[in-house]
């Protein structure tokens, strides 16, 4: 608050990032633009004479909440561990209503997918998870013929009410995540394929014999039994990408309590930035730069995505 508390230091910093040679027309790109009064611009081409200001054509374009709210939320949301729920920020930055708030933090994470994401090339850990409610009483799971069989019907009511989600971990560097629709060998091998490169120094896995199906483009070097209590053998091991599954679970759990399936691959994409830049110092920055860039997202399109 101290750097970004006012409207006006939180418009120069826009413009820095937006322009960082200089004003330009959004229009017609020129580069003679005049300031008129204290927010906007106005191209003084005689063919063009397009007046503007540093949010249009942004994620900020007509947006009735103040910058420096914005930059508050945008600090919040990248520089919690465990992210920041819509409420919280509703009742921190005193906000009207929820629904702008959750609209705040959506255009926020919107700016956060990284749409060309650097293949995983190192010594990677691939694993998989699984989101959603818990079944209490189900009747239907009830052992008929024996245990094992019952155990294994329970099971597949279970996963109904799941949804998956693939990921891979290059050690020491970045982390790529997404929901998939199933875990079979059809949808894990095109994950590999979008997030790790063909010639990854190695591949570990857990005993999921999924990922042994993947086809030649990605050998699976090594792989580690959980069932019988394996967990480390030398350098194989999938702990990192587990560190960060409890990671992304606190999350849940703690910040957010619950999350939709539909909206469920923009947390990921939160989540998958924040890891990624966890070491870089400007992280903050880099955010702004983004939503500086990034389309606009409508409202009716977000609650409509899916539909």
């Amino acid at each position: 608050m101290d750097a970004y508390g006012s409207e006006g230091r939180c418009r120069e910093i826009l413009e820095e990032l937006r322009w960082p040679f200089g004003v330009r027309c959004p229009k017609c790109e020129g580069a003679t633009v005049s300031r008129i009064g204290g927010r906007g611009f106005e191209c003084s081409s005689k063919s063009c004479g397009y007046q503007f200001s540093v949010t249009a054509g942004t994620i900020f374009h007509d947006s009735h909440l103040p910058l420096r709210k914005w930059f508050v939320a945008v600090y919040l949301m990248t520089e919690s561990r465990k992210g920041i729920s819509a409420n919280s920020l509703k009742q921190m930055l005193g906000i009207g209503s929820y629904r702008t708030a959750w609209y705040l933090c959506h255009r926020i994470r919107a700016a956060m997918v990284d749409t060309h994401p650097a293949p995983l090339t190192g010594l990677v850990e691939a694993d998989e998870t699984y989101l959603g409610g818990k079944l209490s009483n189900v009747h239907g799971c009830k052992p008929r013929y024996s245990p094992e069989d019952g155990r294994r019907a329970a099971s597949r009511v279970r996963m109904r009410n799941k949804v998956i989600v693939l990921g891979a971990v290059e050690r020491g560097r970045n982390l790529g995540v997404r929901m998939a629709q199933t875990n079979r060998k059809g949808a894990v091998k095109e994950f590999f394929g979008e997030v790790i490169a063909d010639n990854a120094e190695a591949i570990f896995i857990d005993e999921f014999r999924t990922y042994n199906w993947v086809g030649d483009e990605h050998t699976i070097d090594d792989s580690v039994n959980h069932r019988t209590g394996e967990y480390v053998g030398g350098v194989v091991h999938t702990n990192t990408m587990e560190s960060a599954w409890s990671l992304f679970d606190r999350a849940v759990i703690g910040a957010h309590h619950k999350l939709s399936a539909k909206h469920l691959p923009a947390y990921l994409a939160e989540f998958e930035w924040r890891f990624n830049n966890r070491e870089n110092p400007y992280l903050f920055r880099d955010t702004l730069a983004r939503l500086i860039a990034a389309e606009a997202l409508p409202y009716k399109r977000l609650i409509q995505a899916d539909q």
